[in-house]
């Protein structure tokens, strides 16, 4: 799944901060620290972030 441009609930621009939350957390770092650094504040945007599962390298080959 592609990550979603803005949060569903408040309208944050969630896209802008995830690709630095995914390449910080891969390193290791604490999810809930790297999201206090990106100023992710609001239960729902963290929701975002944290729920999202990167499918699409999964999907990507196959046709229609």
């Amino acid at each position: 799944m592609l990550i979603p441009m803005r949060c569903f609930s408040c309208g944050f621009p969630v896209a802008a901060v995830y690709e630095e939350f995914k390449n910080r957390t891969k390193k290791g770092e604490d999810p809930g620290k790297v999201m206090d650094d990106l100023k992710v504040a609001r239960y729902c945007c963290r929701r975002m972030l944290l729920s999202n599962v990167d499918i699409i390298d999964e999907i990507a080959p196959f046709k229609r």
